[in-house]
């Protein structure tokens, strides 16, 4: 292998180890990427003697630590991270309406899962066994801690 393939085997390297890190999590593009930049520095050990592969191995290093430092500092984090907080909440029985045999009327789709109204009150509730439009008799079948079973009603 050449200087300028070395250089351009643990240049790709680093890139992919970076993305890794900031863009493609999943484990295999960091992975392919180490085992670039280690082909490279084995690769320079090999063709340029101890002396050029202590040097790239070094070089390798501090440039891997330059680029997360500036990837860390450049605000790339903020572009991924989530920054919306989520209104998603478990439901919350506060009445004894919602128990087996309580009828109400399902607000979505049940496609198994969905919005019902039973008691006057909106639950997220799961379909027995077939999906169930919106605006249909339902009657609850099971509730087990905050999962409530429900069928479509016989009315």
């Amino acid at each position: 292998m050449s200087l300028p393939v070395i250089i351009i085997v643990i240049l790709v390297g680093v890139t992919l180890v970076a993305l890794e890190i900031v863009a493609i999590p999943g484990f295999i593009c960091g992975l392919l990427g180490g085992a670039m930049v280690a082909v490279g520095i084995w690769q320079s050990y090999a063709h340029f003697g101890t002396k050029a592969g202590i040097i790239t191995l070094i070089s390798s290093v501090v440039l891997c630590v330059i680029m997360l430092v500036i990837l860390l500092k450049s605000g790339t984090w903020k572009r991924f991270s989530l920054n919306e907080a989520s209104d998603g909440k478990a439901n919350t029985l506060d009445n004894d309406n919602i128990r087996p045999g309580a009828c109400g009327i399902s607000i979505s789709r049940l496609a198994p899962t969905g919005k019902a109204e039973i008691g006057g009150q909106i639950v997220e509730v799961q379909s027995e066994s077939e999906f169930i439009d919106e605006q249909t008799p339902i009657e609850v079948i099971a509730v087990e801690g905050y999962r409530i079973v429900v069928k479509k009603s016989a009315e």
